[in-house]
């Protein structure tokens, strides 16, 4: 299950396959697995999953509810705004459940107050001067509402409509439609920043309406930066996660190696904004005492072909921030703060690479272009050595035989486990993370007799995180990994008419084995299609390898549950996928 991004993961271990059987729980009694007791939720509805013995019925509210011939339910009712209660009934035995909706959209205040928490910017921001500065505060409605910034004045506006979006999991449930709703209570505005070099000022929020006036100084303050005074910083992380924003909510860029400089440009909270436009955490990075700007410039580079990878070398002055853009026959490099001096590159005739071009950018960008000789790519890393960025690009595998997968590396990750880490459930409240391990197990049995080398994050109902699954993938370096999953949905998914095989990539390398696994398996098993997604997960993230996160049904589907428990269903499940890497392979 990934839709709550709930990985759970545990300690590296090669694979072994020890008999592991899959035992469904029997339910003496009626059993609900789905909500908790006491569930908060902004959905407009729910479902509830269970299950109860085959004979009889099982009422919610009074209400005789659809079962399946295992006794599995998985019905859907609506949601008021409030507390909700369901009471469930099954031959004298009673289980209430109260879900509480709350509204998406914070509530405007009667009084002539400003709602609490509502005064953005909420968190302390520095920018440079002539940037805009966005304010918002929620307030009654037709009121008069303004903010003072030093010696600025600006009043805001409630827009008559505002067009809510829905978060991404709801293209998950195919309801990631645009909501307008009333601005009513919002008030909004933007001003240029001119405090003064240096600068330092809390906003002043004022409130009027009906002779009242209330005034309320934000907790935040907004600075303008002395451009002749900015920070430099380096990254420590390995990869340092740059986003387009100042939070997790934005999109990821281009991670940036560790040894990276920058200048900071502007902060909001404890996101800084480098030179070249994206933002990282501050804790991923520390200052650098030469607070020179870290630009550079590039003359000569070579390439090095050995026999799994071509290294590319680019020397220069200053580690300097980088973007990637993967094509189908094309890698591209962007160098940032880079101005070019080149007259002579070094590429010999290359197994992969089929031509280079570059070109000089007046912003300070050089940027590489490498065409290759195949339209599917098996993986890069970059790294800085020194102030020399290494460019690694692997090359193609090559299989003994056309039907075996001898040379091939493969890691299966078993999604979730340990104790905490259960993933999603089906009625009977059997887990995700013991099926998952079931099947990877299968599967690198099925593997192994194609003649691939197998290795799975995790061996036994243990927790492993996130980072260490991903560190295994980087250290390992395989042909490529599969992680192994079983889905559920948001609150607001249909239970009873979703299921079926979903496959998820991220890097442009994986989109094929995406696809082409996809297809496989549910036209070799006859599964229904729940769809392929480009998402941004932490086991699709991998840039060394083409790396795929597989959900293989939907745990809580009540009648898809018990295929995926059934012994003889799991083994043909595993052979298929086993077929369906080695017919990629050897596609490739």
């Amino acid at each position: 299950m990934f839709y709550l991004l709930a990985h759970g993961l545990g300690t590296l271990l090669l694979s072994s396959l020890s008999p592991l059987i899959a035992v469904t729980p029997t339910s003496p009694s009626l059993h609900l697995t789905y909500p908790p007791i006491n569930h908060q939720t902004t959905s407009d509805r729910i479902f509830l999953i269970g299950t109860a013995p085959p004979i009889g019925t099982v009422l919610v509210n009074g209400q005789i509810i659809h079962r399946n011939q295992f006794g599995h339910f998985a019905p859907i009712f609506p949601l008021q705004v409030g507390n909700n209660t369901f009471t469930l009934f099954y031959q004298g035995q009673t289980l209430q459940v109260n879900v509480t909706r709350t509204s998406i959209k914070p509530t405007p205040p009667q009084d002539v107050t400003f709602l609490p928490n509502s005064l953005e910017p909420s968190v302390n921001l520095a920018r440079l001067a002539g940037e805009q500065i966005c304010f918002g505060a929620i307030a009654p409605p037709n009121a008069s509402v303004s903010v003072q910034l030093g010696e600025q004045t600006l009043q805001l506006q409630e827009p008559p409509q505002v067009t809510d979006l829905p978060p991404n999991q709801g293209v998950l449930a195919q309801q990631n439609q645009p909501l307008p709703s009333s601005g009513s209570g919002h008030y909004q505005g933007c001003m240029g920043l001119n405090l003064g070099k240096g600068r330092v000022h809390h906003p002043l929020f004022v409130l009027k309406q009906g002779g009242k006036t209330v005034t309320q100084p934000s907790s935040a303050t907004v600075e303008q930066l002395d451009p002749d005074r900015l920070t430099v910083i380096q990254v420590m992380n390995e990869l340092g996660a740059a986003r387009t924003g100042p939070s997790t909510d934005y999109s990821r860029l281009t991670p940036l190696p560790k040894g990276t400089r920058a200048m900071v440009t502007g902060r909001q909270g404890d996101w800084l904004r480098l030179d070249y436009g994206g933002w990282i955490r501050q804790r991923e990075t520390q200052p650098f005492p030469y607070a020179l700007p870290p630009k550079t410039v590039i003359r000569s580079l070579r390439a090095v072909a050995y026999p799994d990878r071509t290294d590319i070398f680019f020397p220069l002055q200053v580690p300097v921030p980088i973007t990637v853009n993967q094509r189908d026959t094309s890698f591209v490099l962007t160098l940032h703060n880079t101005i070019a001096q080149t007259d002579t590159i070094r590429l010999d005739d290359n197994p992969l690479i089929r031509r280079l071009d570059w070109m000089a950018t007046p912003s300070e960008q050089v940027e590489y272009t490498f065409w290759l000789k195949s339209h599917q790519q098996w993986g890069y890393d970059l790294r800085y050595e020194g102030s020399t960025l290494v460019l690694s690009l692997r090359h193609q595998p090559h299989p003994s035989s056309k039907q075996s997968l001898q040379g091939v590396t493969i890691i299966l990750d078993p999604g979730h486990g340990g104790p905490e880490d259960l993933g999603a459930r089906g009625p009977t409240g059997y887990p995700e993370k013991d099926v998952t391990l079931i099947i990877s197990r299968l599967l690198a049995r099925e593997l192994r007799k194609r003649g691939a080398r197998v290795v799975l994050t995790r061996t036994a109902d243990v927790d492993v995180s996130l980072a260490d699954r991903v560190a295994l993938i980087n250290r390992i370096q395989p042909t490529l990994a599969l992680s192994l999953h079983y889905n559920a949905l948001p609150d607001n998914g249909d239970a009873l008419n979703t299921q079926g095989i979903s496959t998820f990539w991220y890097h442009p390398q994986a989109h094929s084995l995406a696809v082409f696994l996809h297809n496989f398996l549910t036209q070799r098993l006859s599964r229904p299609s729940a769809g392929v997604f480009w998402n941004n997960l932490a086991l699709t993230r991998p840039a060394i390898t083409p790396s795929v996160l597989l959900e293989l049904g939907f745990m809580i589907h009540p009648d898809e549950f018990e295929w995926i428990i059934n012994s003889t269903e799991q083994h043909k499940l595993a052979v298929a996928i086993a077929e369906g890497v080695v017919a990629w392979i050897t596609k490739h």
